[in-house]
């Protein structure tokens, strides 16, 4: 038997938070609070403190912007929901909902029929901001997402990585960049840690490229290949078991580049100024040259030019780079420790 929805037409409801950052919880939240409702407005607050909250628990700034794009994707083509953005400094103070309030009412700009929380200790405070409003509390004992406060996750953001919705945990992926001249093992270094990590690698697309046209590139090629491995790692965020390995990078197609036709690429150095990395690990040239068909730098003092080379460009970019070197057993572990280490650092 179908159900009417007469009981709620007419009806609009109103939940809000920081969401710093956005979570499952809050989506079941906002998802149970929308069917209550005939039109529901989901309301971020940021203020100037989300800056320095942040980076007391130990994790990157989360512009409201970026909170907004997050919760935009999450809830998209839920058609009841709109999402509205306000900035009131006081606003979470139970002592100061005056502004806060003020602000929502002027936002949503219809009578408030309902108001949502997951506290009862907000009944008060609703009950004098919102006279003319129900406050129905959803999931008080956290039994359909387990209780976990915001503050919780953000302190141990990888212990709760399975409470982030993809798009918000594609902004926290752990970004590894493998780099270094020919034949110095980055490839099957990145494959190893790739199996080990159980996460994807973002390959090197220049290859792909080398191969493709018998190593015979053009100077657009270069422009091209930069561009599509840098989507390509965008891309691979998605999907990624909290860390993202990168088999080289755009300093490093701007090295072969300048090898090519001693010149260098307008665009892949606005690509090298975007593309961010927290880690960068730079395999020196210490293992036997191999030739695969495409290699030519194989002579040993070639090889040491070009290592010292590469090196310069990055300490123009400002690249800090941990090195890399050994046998392949002591590439596997020194790279293990360094990318172990990134999450160890990031506990408060």
């Amino acid at each position: 038997m179908l159900q009417s929805l007469e009981h709620i037409k007419g009806t609009v409801g109103f939940i809000g938070g920081r969401f710093l950052p956005f979570h499952r919880g809050h989506i079941f939240a906002i998802i149970e609070a929308s069917n209550h409702v005939e039109n529901l407005y989901v309301v971020l607050n940021s203020s100037d403190e989300d800056e320095r909250v942040c980076k007391t628990d130990g994790v990157q700034p989360m512009p409201a912007e970026l909170r907004l794009s997050w919760i935009g994707e999450c809830l998209s083509q839920l058609e009841n929901i709109r999402i509205l953005h306000i900035n009131v400094e006081n606003w979470g103070k139970s002592d100061d909902w005056d502004d806060g309030t003020k602000a929502v009412k002027k936002a949503i700009g219809k009578p408030i029929s309902h108001v949502f929380s997951s506290e009862h200790e907000y009944d008060e405070l609703f009950d004098k901001y919102y006279p003319e409003a129900e406050h129905i509390v959803i999931d008080i004992r956290r039994d359909v997402v387990a209780a976990h406060s915001a503050a919780e996750i953000r302190q141990n953001l990888y212990d709760y990585w399975w409470l982030l919705p993809k798009t918000v945990q594609a902004f926290f992926v752990k970004r590894i960049a493998l780099v270094g001249t020919e034949s110095v093992g980055k490839t099957t270094l990145t494959e190893k840690l790739s199996k080990f990590y159980n996460t994807p690698y973002v390959r090197e697309v220049g290859r792909d490229y080398s191969y493709r046209y018998s190593n015979q590139l053009t100077e657009e090629h270069f422009d091209q290949l930069a561009m599509e491995h840098f989507l390509l790692t965008e891309k691979l965020t998605l999907n990624c078991n909290k860390l993202l390995l990168i088999d080289s990078e755009a300093v490093v197609t701007q090295y072969y580049l300048e090898m090519y036709f001693g010149r260098r690429s307008d665009l892949i150095d606005q690509i090298i100024r975007r593309q961010k990395f927290d880690l960068w690990l730079y395999l020196e040239p210490d293992l036997e040259w191999v030739s695969d068909g495409l290699r030519f730098a194989g002579a040993e003092e070639t090889r040491k030019k070009n290592n010292v080379h590469l090196k310069e460009m990055l300490a123009e970019y400002e690249v800090s780079y941990r090195v890399i070197s050994g046998d392949y057993n002591d590439r596997f572990v020194e790279a293990r420790d360094a990318i172990d280490g990134l999450f160890e650092s990031s506990s408060p």
